[in-house]
């Protein structure tokens, strides 16, 4: 897949996370104060690192800035939140998920740059794998059995073109069900409108091709 990933925290969200990107391909570099973790972890992912996500000196020496994304996901630790995000901003990750537990943790984190809240409630580590997985996924819903539903921006290939030219049913295994241009409410397809760099595309499609979106 290419991506390289960094999990700050390992609690039941973050553990998910970790194993689930490792097995799609990610390099998933994870860290947690606790060695026990770490220890069950070291054979699981790329790199595990004993760490106290709160010591700035500790979050410098994990090389963030040598990763694409960094989720954070300890929702209870304000402090090592913070820090965590601070530092990942400071070293140039380009995009940087948080774990929040409350709304005035949600505008702290807001506010020094997080990318992306995660909500617990919400979000599942299997869903932000499989959203993470492609950088075209901007959402997932998993559908029961072997469907899913995602919201999708359109391949380069695309552009200029409309539905009804490309035929992605028949070449991607796709079926687009909305369509969206930049902030327009969603609609029903129309197969002769041309796709641009602001379409938005619903689409359902078999889990196994999800692939074929990357």
């Amino acid at each position: 897949m290419g991506l390289s990933i960094g999990i700050l925290g390992l609690g039941k969200y973050g553990r998910s996370l970790a194993e689930h990107m490792y097995k799609l391909g990610a390099d998933v570099l994870v860290a947690d104060k606790d060695s026990v973790i770490i220890e069950e972890f070291s054979s699981k992912v790329n790199f595990a690192v004993c760490a106290d996500l709160a010591n700035e000196a500790e979050l410098n020496d994990l090389g963030l800035g040598n990763l694409d994304v960094v989720v954070v996901s300890m929702g209870s630790n304000l402090e090592a939140t913070i820090m965590s995000v601070a530092i990942a901003k400071e070293k140039g990750v380009g995009y940087v998920m948080a774990k929040t537990s409350s709304e005035r943790m949600s505008s702290i984190l807001t506010k020094i740059g997080v990318d992306k809240l995660i909500d617990p409630e919400e979000e599942s580590g299997i869903r932000t794998a499989k959203i993470l997985a492609s950088g075209r996924v901007i959402d997932y819903i998993d559908i029961e059995g072997n469907l899913c539903m995602v919201e999708i921006k359109p391949k380069e290939k695309w552009l200029g073109h409309s539905l009804k030219d490309l035929e992605i049913r028949r070449t991607d295994h796709i079926n687009i069900i909305a369509i969206k241009q930049g902030e327009e409410d969603w609609a029903f397809p129309d197969p002769r409108v041309e796709i641009t760099a602001e379409t938005s595309l619903m689409a359902v499609l078999d889990k196994r091709d999800l692939t074929r979106i990357q």
